[in-house]
This record gives structure tokens, sequence and C-alpha cells, in this order.
């Protein structure tokens, strides 16, 4: 998973996007006490770290065949596309899909590509459920819970995109934002609007998963505080190391 976030960094950095990478250079100081941690004698530690990695391997499992399998990922695309254009009709704002994938409206164009389908983050909370044991009808519930509302919110996502992009809502910032003309509406709508609403909706998302798997959440708290404790631990021998 995370050299999947490494491959994507110069598509980011391109769109001007820096949270995902600034992502990927904490994900990668993780793997490294994640790393450590398994040579430890802690077995308590180390089922937490099969529990992450199973999440991740799941995560991988149902992403790989859209990202690694070119007919499978179109597939996906062509639907986001289809549906994000009967969107945009629905909501009084047609515009002319200009190739299979990229929408124009008003001089300026728009690429749906897999990153725009929501598999990603459908991929790693399905992944995030697989982290404990569940019953057959846990696992079903939580993925109605996961599946739908990010694949029909992702439309809206797409939609409002494409339409303040289209229209130029956000036309602030400009010359610090960089880009071509006009990018600046992208930029504000897709990186900082967008993004934060998804993050968000994935915060309420995860707190239902907690809600509904009790263990889950007991899980997580684990984590957050043995990857806390580790750090603090490494920060405590290197100001010990400067003095």
């Amino acid at each position: 998973m995370i050299l999947l976030l490494i491959f994507e960094i110069p598509a980011w950095l391109a769109d001007h996007n820096y949270v995902y990478p600034a992502l990927t250079c904490i994900s990668i100081i993780l793997l490294g006490i994640t790393l450590r941690i398994l040579f430890e004698t802690d077995t308590h530690k180390k089922e937490l770290i099969f529990q992450l990695t199973r999440a991740a391997g799941v995560a991988f499992i149902i992403y790989a065949p859209f990202a690694f399998y070119e007919p499978f990922g179109n597939w996906l695309i062509a639907q986001v596309v289809q549906q994000t254009g009967g969107l945009l009709t629905l909501l009084g704002h047609p515009t002319e899909l200009f190739l299979w994938n990229t929408f124009r409206g008003n001089g300026y164009s728009v690429e749906i590509i897999l990153a725009c389908t929501g598999i990603q983050a459908i991929s790693i909370m399905l992944g995030v459920t697989y982290a404990v044991k569940t019953t057959f009808t846990q696992k079903i519930i939580a993925a109605l819970m996961i599946v739908p509302p990010i694949y029909i919110l992702n439309l809206f996502r797409n939609a409002g995109v494409i339409m303040a992009y289209t229209e130029q809502w956000f036309p602030y910032f400009q010359t610090y934002v960089g880009g071509e003309q006009g990018f600046a509406s992208f930029f504000w709508a897709h990186n900082i609007i967008a993004e934060g609403l998804a993050f968000l909706f994935l915060l309420v998302l995860a707190y239902g998963l907690f809600c509904f798997i009790p263990t889950l959440a007991d899980v997580a708290i684990d984590i957050l505080r043995m990857y806390k404790g580790e750090i603090e631990s490494f920060l405590d021998r290197n100001k010990i190391k400067m003095k």
C-alpha cells in the first residue's frame, strides 16, 4: 500500500496536492516503526501489527485489480463518468464529454481517472473492517455502510469539482496556487474543499464502524497508543543522546 502511495506522488505534486505526499512520508516513518516492532518479543504489539497488516492486505486485494488490470480500471472509470454526467445533467449543468473520460465546459477540461472513482477509500475502509474478526452479518452490514455512501458521495464530489472548475467559482490566489490560468478554481474545489469534506466524512464513517463493531474501536485505540508510545520513546532516546 505504501509503495502505491509513493508511485502516486508525482501525479499529486503535478496537481499541487501536497496532503497525500505528506501522508505518504508519515506512512514511511510508521512503516519503519512497524518493522522494528516485529523484532520485539511483545506478543500484544505483534498481534496489533498483524491485525493492521491484515487490513492493509485486504485493502490491497480489493484495489489491485482496478489499479493493475487496465480493463477493470477503465470499466470502473467509465461507470463513474457516465453517472457523473447524469448527475451534472440532473443538477442543470450539462457538459460536453470531450473524451471517453474527460468532461469539458467553457474551455476547461476535467479528466476522470481511477483516483476519482472512490475505489481507494472504499478499499481502505473495507480493509479496516477486516482488522478484527467479525460475523458474516457484520461484514455485510459494514460493506453497506461503506460502499454505497462513499461511491454516491464521490459522484457528487466529481460533479462539484467539474462545476466549480468549468464555471470558475474560486478564481482566488491564482499566482500562489500555480498552474495554468483558471487552475485556482480546480485547486480550491478539488484539493481543499472536496478533500476536506471527504476527510470529515471518512471520520464520521469510521466512528459509525467503531460503534457498530466495538472491538474494532478497541484495536484502533490500541494501535494509536502503540505508535504514540514508540514515537515518544524514540524522541526521548534522541533527546538523551543530544544532551
